[in-house]
């Protein structure tokens, strides 16, 4: 398996990571928001509190 930062070998002691170099530039990113998970969401919240009200009474108790 290769590393998903610098492509070389995955080392076990790290894995899916080569080195604690790359494991702690994977972890720079999400704690940046490089990453992020795509959602449906509406940015406001007031819209997504009324949807999530709007799912609640459509659900059968």
């Amino acid at each position: 398996m290769a590393c998903p930062i610098c492509q070389r070998k995955a080392d076990a002691k790290f894995k899916p990571f080569c080195s604690k170099r790359c494991a702690d530039i994977d972890l720079a990113k999400w704690f940046s928001g490089s990453y992020a998970i795509p959602s449906d969401d509406p940015d406001d919240i007031e819209e997504a509190a009324a949807q999530a009200d709007d799912a609640a009474r459509l659900r059968p108790n």
